[in-house]
């Protein structure tokens, strides 16, 4: 989704598995900047869909956002480079999630940032915390790219292109 792709460099979309296939529903074609929206695309919370939904963002492809339901009802989140706080969407996502930031150890030697909350969010899917990692940590990679490839480790990287496509 990176270069010459049609694909944008903000996009929202919520991703669900109904019946076992994957499908992919772009929200907004450049990324949203209000939470609330973003959490009501999730749906009801036990609405009976195993795992649950998510909606992912990619902002300006600088960082991005998952939001799933969890246990409970509450929402799990994940930021893929938590010291995004200058971006609206960035900053509300800390906040209301309680997401750590340590601004002077954020940065390692080539001032790349860091994740921030829920890195087992996809778990339930069949990718653990230790195999995203590297993915979200990867400096080689815009958010863009890092959501194709998780994309790709879970098996929707097809729809996630077709929804995102202009």
């Amino acid at each position: 989704m990176s270069g010459g792709d049609a694909q944008g460099s903000s996009w929202a979309v919520r991703v669900s598995r109904p019946d076992g296939a994957w499908r992919v529903e772009l929200l907004a074609a450049d990324a949203g900047d209000e939470l609330p929206v973003l959490e009501r695309a999730l749906g009801e919370p036990g609405a009976g869909e195993w795992p649950p939904p998510f909606v992912v963002v990619v902002d300006s492809r600088l960082y991005f956002v998952v939001l799933r339901h969890g246990p409970g009802g509450m929402v799990r989140a994940l930021i893929s480079d938590a010291t995004m706080q200058e971006w609206v969407l960035g900053a509300e996502v800390v906040e209301r999630y309680g997401i750590a930031v340590d601004e002077d150890g954020a940065f390692d030697d080539d001032e790349t940032g860091w994740p921030g909350g829920d890195l087992d969010v996809f778990a339930d899917d069949g990718l653990p915390a230790a195999e995203l990692r590297p993915i979200v940590t990867a400096d080689d990679l815009w958010a863009d790219e890092m959501v194709t490839r998780i994309a790709a480790r879970l098996g929707f990287a097809d729809e996630l292109a077709a929804a995102v496509r202009r």
